[in-house]
């Protein structure tokens, strides 16, 4: 990704820190970083390193094995299973064990965010999500372009960067704002008469080069920017 999109994407934990809800959190699943840690592996051993690398794996494997089969002999005695075949099972089980703990964990935070999202709230995530999608779809096209093809150069990038800085700002600040208002509803709604609007107005901004490549983005940007800005106004009859 090039500097001047470094920093533009709302993160997973900067949308989390927004929101103060664990939103778009997807369930881990244990064998995911264990297949990360196996390609990882397997590209060491084919690497000049392969024989060190494997000396290395095979000898803490053994190490494992030779440490667990003392402590079941010790403290285990009278298990008269293999040890080998005990380890396996006792692998399984903990995996599940871990994967239960972990989907219950993933069950509880999606419960909490069901409970707290408002439709605010909702139209705010998708906003974020069609602002990453630019991102990313810039990015993708500066790939293609320092792969060798230089025809899909993005014209006037600064005027398409700057509008993308400007839509972040908006959307950061409607999270901001949507937060405080969820957070402190039943207050405002009692104390409707003490609740002053300090919201500063949002100034549309209008763009006409649909027809070039940098002016569909640029009207992508600037519609994410508007679509939040009317949502924000909407957040302010709320009260």
């Amino acid at each position: 990704m090039r500097d001047d999109l470094q920093g533009l994407e709302i993160s997973q934990d900067e949308l989390q820190k927004l929101t103060n809800l664990p939103v778009n959190e997807d369930i881990l699943i244990i064998t995911n970083p264990l297949k990360i840690l196996a390609k990882i592996y397997i590209q060491k051993i084919k690497s000049s390193e392969g024989a060190t690398v494997v000396f290395i794996g095979f000898s803490t494997f053994v190490f494992v094995y030779i440490l667990f089969d003392i402590i079941i002999k010790i403290f285990v005695k009278w298990v008269t299973i293999p040890s080998w075949i005990l380890l396996i099972i006792l692998s399984f089980w903990v995996g599940g064990l871990t994967q239960t703990i972990l989907y219950l964990i993933w069950k509880t935070r999606s419960k909490i965010v069901k409970n707290n999202m408002t439709k605010s709230l909702q139209i705010l995530l998708n906003e974020v999500n069609r602002y990453n999608t630019v991102i990313r779809v810039i990015d993708i096209n500066d790939q293609i372009e320092e792969a060798g093809n230089p025809e899909v150069i993005i014209k006037e990038r600064e005027g398409v960067i700057e509008a993308l800085k400007l839509t972040k700002s908006d959307l950061v600040r409607a999270l901001k704002t949507e937060r405080i208002l969820r957070q402190n509803k039943s207050f405002i709604l009692s104390n409707t008469e003490l609740f002053v609007n300090n919201l500063a107005t949002l100034t549309a901004m209008q763009v006409t080069e649909q027809a070039t490549e940098h002016g569909r983005l640029l009207n992508e940007a600037l519609q994410i920017a508007l679509d939040v800005q009317d949502e924000m106004k909407r957040l302010q009859t709320q009260r």
